[in-house]
């Protein structure tokens, strides 16, 4: 049996498995609360939009603040992907991987000198720039260092993507990019300051869209802009389209990448730009239905209200509900006879908000264990230390291999750095 929106995990008889492992065992081997990712799932999500661009010159660069284990990025790089970053730590990450920093755009609203200086220093492709200011202070870190920044714009063409306000991107009230009705202006500001280089334009319009129409809209906007830049002189190489396409948690149906990213390339030639390099910037849609947060049932707490299934996995491993109130299926990892019960999945975190999933219908006893699924994306990057928590270990699959990719965090590691007082 198949799991909705989860390739390469589903039932075999009783038990869940994840690729060719069952759940439960790797429960065992490797304790919980655990992620465990499947490296096919990842590269077959890729292979949707690497189908669609093929013969085309473009760069697929995975937005690795989705998820940014050293694993899972050389995983993506041995498919020929580039990389979105967002901070200093990320690029840290992607050398470490051993990742060339030539293919690597670095967006985000608040970079410091010091991550500019250190992008600058490793070679990255592309600033993609959000503000004025932002232009301002690159070029004059670009002259002291002796560099030359490479830059697109990210600009806002306030189109709605209908999708969750915290995750919304392209509306003038979100804080992200430059205006649409500015960036003519700074883009001619861009060509005028020392240091810099214009080579593209950048747009990314939300998180977890469902349809094809905002990105569209986004794309007529963005081609508009390009347009008149260049009738000032100034030349665009790349178009970079972002990323934000939604993956299944409950019944979201969105479209395939290969169908999104073969409709805007359509659209791009109807309006003669297909000459230029194409850009996208996937995180969700290639890691978020890979993945699934393994908890054990500790107990099974019923009330007059509410029954509560208390497993050892909280907030601290998994924060989108309790920061988005988000719906996450969870499921038991070896099926009963029993009727099901109606729970509230919660975690030890002293906090009410520390809840996993409400209402779910589940057959388990104290010492089962259950997967919160389509967990691939913002979740271990988005994990704390919450209560003095150790983050959990993270487990790749593919076929019969289990390899382990991050180990269990220990008390120690916990207060390592810090300094007790004379």
């Amino acid at each position: 049996m198949t799991i909705p929106g989860s390739p390469h995990i589903a039932y075999r008889g009783d038990a869940l498995f994840i690729e060719d492992r069952a759940v439960a065992d790797l429960a065992h081997e490797f304790g919980t609360p655990l992620y465990v990712y499947s490296k096919s799932a990842m590269l077959e999500a890729l292979a949707g939009y690497q189908r669609a661009l093929e013969g085309r010159d473009h760069l697929i660069c995975y937005a690795m603040k989705a998820n940014s284990t050293l694993a899972v990025l050389q995983t993506f790089a041995a498919a020929e992907c580039g990389f979105d970053i967002v901070s200093g730590g990320e690029l840290a990450r992607v050398l470490a991987a051993g990742i060339s920093p030539a293919k690597v755009v670095f967006s985000g609203v608040g970079k410091t000198r010091t991550e500019m200086r250190q992008a600058l220093d490793a070679g990255v492709m592309c600033f993609n720039v959000e503000s004025d200011a932002e232009l301002e202070v690159l070029s004059a870190v670009a002259v002291e260092s002796g560099k030359t920044a490479r830059i697109s714009l990210r600009v806002n063409p306030d189109v709605d993507a209908g999708t969750h306000p915290y995750i919304s991107t392209g509306l003038k009230a979100n804080k992200f990019g430059i205006a649409h009705e500015s960036a003519v202006a700074s883009y001619q500001r861009a060509a005028a300051l020392p240091g810099l280089e214009v080579i593209g334009i950048d747009c990314h319009i939300g998180s977890q869209i469902t349809e094809i129409g905002p990105y569209v809209n986004a794309l007529d906007r963005v081609l508009d802009l390009v347009e008149k830049v260049e009738a000032h002189g100034i030349t665009i190489k790349h178009l970079d389209l972002g990323g934000g396409l939604a993956i299944t948690y409950t019944d979201e149906a969105p479209p395939a990448a290969e169908t999104l990213v073969r409709r805007l390339l359509a659209r791009i030639d109807e309006r003669g730009h297909g000459h230029r390099k194409i850009m996208f910037e996937p995180g969700r849609s290639l890691v978020g239905n890979a993945g699934a947060l393994v908890s054990e049932v500790l107990y099974l707490k019923p009330g007059e209200e509410k029954n509560f299934c208390i497993v050892d996995a909280a907030m601290n491993d998994m924060a989108r509900p309790a920061m988005y109130q988000a719906w996450m299926r969870i499921v038991a990892c070896g099926l009963r006879e029993a009727s099901p019960v109606t729970y509230d999945v919660v975690g030890p975190v002293c906090e009410s908000g520390d809840w996993l999933g409400r209402d779910r219908a589940l057959a388990v006893e104290a010492g089962d264990f259950v997967a919160v699924l389509s967990a691939g994306a913002y979740g271990m990057t988005m994990a704390s230390n919450y209560n003095s928590r150790g983050r959990a270990a993270e487990v790749l699959v593919s076929g019969e291999r289990a390899l382990l990719i991050r180990d269990r965090e220990q008390a120690v590691d916990l207060f390592r750095g810090e300094h007790l007082i004379d």
